[in-house]
């Protein structure tokens, strides 16, 4: 069997969860991966050993264990559902599953910024998993600093073996059939 890894791609609020969820339900013997738990996780339980500065150690050890675990220890696809955004940190994990056998999707949210602003607006989801901002609204601020000054790059057909591309939400639907066709 093709195992399948899907990386998400995108700020702040662009539907990735959403997404990945969906995809989930569709796309059998699959199993979403989201660092937004672990930190989710780790306030919850842990608060303590999180760093005051710095990265955040902690949460990457849980995601890697679950990724190895997930990699390993079962036949699942995996659905990597976080924001990915730095083009060499994608290209390290794409190499990665590449390596292990799978076939590497990346999902790229492309999101009006107005758009991200008025789900922010509307959200009702916890800032408990942010550790260094304090509101999205200063994540998506953050993210859009970096877009400018060109430390994210955009994904590029050349990254993986398949990439996708929503810009609305009308896409979704569209976007999940051709990866579970792409499982077959």
């Amino acid at each position: 069997m093709k195992r399948l890894v899907i990386m998400t791609v995108g700020k702040t609020h662009s539907g990735k969860t959403t997404f990945a969820k969906a995809l989930e339900k569709e796309l059998l013997n699959s199993v979403v991966i989201d660092q937004d738990n672990h930190a989710e996780f780790l306030h919850e339980h842990y608060q303590s050993l999180l760093p005051k500065q710095g990265s955040n150690t902690i949460k990457y050890a849980i995601t890697q264990a679950i990724v190895h675990h997930a990699v390993h220890e079962t036949n699942c696809h995996m659905i990597l559902c976080n924001s990915n955004r730095n083009r060499n940190g994608r290209l390290k994990l794409i190499n990665y599953y590449q390596s292990k056998g799978f076939t590497c999707i990346l999902v790229n949210f492309e999101i009006p910024d107005h758009v991200l602003k008025e789900r922010i607006t509307k959200s009702e989801r916890s800032t408990s998993i942010l550790r260094v901002a304090a509101t999205f609204d200063e994540v998506l601020f953050r993210q859009q600093v970096e877009t400018k000054e060109g430390d994210i790059l955009t994904p590029a057909g050349d990254e993986a073996e398949h990439l996708f591309v929503i810009k609305k939400q009308e896409d979704v639907e569209s976007v999940i059939r051709k990866i579970v066709d792409t499982a077959f």
